[in-house]
């Protein structure tokens, strides 16, 4: 900068300001801090003037308090960006098409997968959509296998949407917390056309996508992932594993939480299935000058196709949402997000030891976890629990009574790279003051 304006120092730069109006000491700054850090320090002195105090956010299952950089809010909220109008159209902006296709190219070196679509609906539907596709790759109709540990909302979607269809949903019991593979083998038959799974799974565990992923491919089957972003910061991707199909619901990328939504529904595949893609394709190309541009290259919906030849009916594009996820990881780069996953790998590791210290807690699984684990409540009054941490400040955890009845004394708890120790402590001390009876 100072090159740039022709001045060799910053002491030559503030030259003109006469001696005796200078600053003859050292400012007395306290030590610096990243912007997570500065974020945080600011909630802390803007919440003197709050007259209750705002929750601790332990809560999860799909919907995460991960911090967003300030950059995101900045440029998703440009008037090119924020107001565009139908960004599906053969029309959108050169803007929106360049979002979406460098949104795409992210999606597929995170995941390992060949080609992404510029995103769907939120991860649920997402699921559905890439089993439906599935369904068509394989030509099998027959059978649909599940784990009982793919978040129950999914699979919630997914029995509606087949109940139309002539396909059975077979569910494979999750007694330990992650699929056991010899049960999942014996799930998969001739008929089915895919299994579904989520890694890690909806009780934060880790799968065994490549032994599932041989099992399934050995019956002619796909394999369909639903996979949390941040994870791939530390484990394995998807496409290095031998998944086929790979779904995510993408609010962590960027998105805070927002009342269940508007939220991201990411979806990418092997380049054997791109036609059977649902949504719209963003590509490069050049104009007649040879110039660098983007055009939409494939848009399966019945819009723009015959109907009957259509992949999807997917109608507003969820752009805006892609756009965040984009600049969420142009700023945090492999690196970033690595120190991010491995955040909330350590404080995760961290809150279940101490949580698992207190008399009447205890881990419900005895299984490797990334940023969620389940805990068990022995004196079986879970809701009391919760209420009575909310009560205090914390919202502690989701309860899994309302989804797996043999886990009615169980809460699930998340710690993202948000959290901090000293409300980590919080909440082990509130949880163990709890009464018992």
């Amino acid at each position: 900068m100072l090159a740039a304006i022709g001045v060799g120092s910053v002491e030559e730069l503030f030259g003109v300001i006469p001696s005796e109006m200078q600053l003859q000491r050292p400012l007395e700054l306290p030590r610096p801090l990243g912007e997570l850090g500065l974020t945080q320090h600011i909630e802390q002195l803007g919440n003197r003037n709050a007259s209750a105090r705002d929750k601790v956010c332990f809560l999860g299952g799909g919907s995460y308090d991960h911090f967003v950089p300030a950059a995101v809010d900045a440029l998703a909220s440009r008037g090119e960006f924020f107001t565009s109008y139908t960004p599906y159209q053969p029309e959108v902006s050169q803007g929106n098409l360049q979002a979406m296709f460098e949104y795409q190219s992210l999606v597929c070196e995170l995941t390992g997968m060949d080609v992404s679509n510029a995103s769907l609906y939120d991860g649920g539907s997402a699921a559905v959509e890439a089993v439906l596709m599935a369904m068509r790759a394989t030509r099998r109709h027959g059978r649909v296998v599940v784990p009982a540990s793919v978040h129950p909302e999914y699979r919630q979607i997914l029995r509606t949407y087949l109940a139309a269809l002539d396909t059975e949903l077979v569910t494979v019991d999750t007694p330990g917390g992650t699929v056991d593979i010899e049960a999942l083998a014996a799930a998969v038959n001739a008929d089915t056309a895919c299994v579904l799974m989520q890694q890690p799974n909806f009780f934060g565990a880790l799968e065994d996508a490549a032994a599932a992923a041989e099992v399934v491919h050995h019956a002619g089957a796909l394999l369909v992932s639903a996979f949390d972003p941040i994870s791939l910061g530390l484990i394995k991707r998807p496409g290095d594993v031998g998944v086929d199909i790979v779904v995510a619901e993408g609010q962590c990328l960027g998105t805070p939480m927002s009342y269940g939504g508007p939220y991201l529904g990411m979806m990418a595949c092997k380049e054997a299935f791109v036609r059977r893609l649902p949504g719209r394709i963003a590509g490069q190309t050049v104009d007649r000058r040879g110039k660098r541009c983007w055009v939409l290259t494939l848009q399966t919906r019945e819009q723009h196709i015959r109907r009957e030849k259509a992949t999807s009916n997917i109608c507003t594009n969820q752009g805006l949402l892609a756009l965040r996820a984009t600049v969420y990881l142009s700023l945090l780069g492999p690196q970033g997000l690595r120190e991010v996953a491995n955040l909330c790998l350590q404080k995760s590791r961290y809150a279940a030891r101490r949580l698992t210290e207190t008399a009447r807690l205890e881990p419900a699984f005895d299984v490797p976890t990334f940023k969620e684990f389940v805990i068990r409540d022995t004196a079986g009054r879970v809701d009391e629990l919760l209420r009575y941490a909310l009560e205090a400040g914390y919202f502690a955890g989701v309860p899994l009574a309302r989804w797996y009845p043999d886990l009615a004394d169980c809460f699930l708890v998340t710690v993202t790279e948000k959290r901090t120790k000293d409300e980590i402590d919080g909440l082990v001390t509130c949880l163990s003051a709890a009464p018992n009876s």
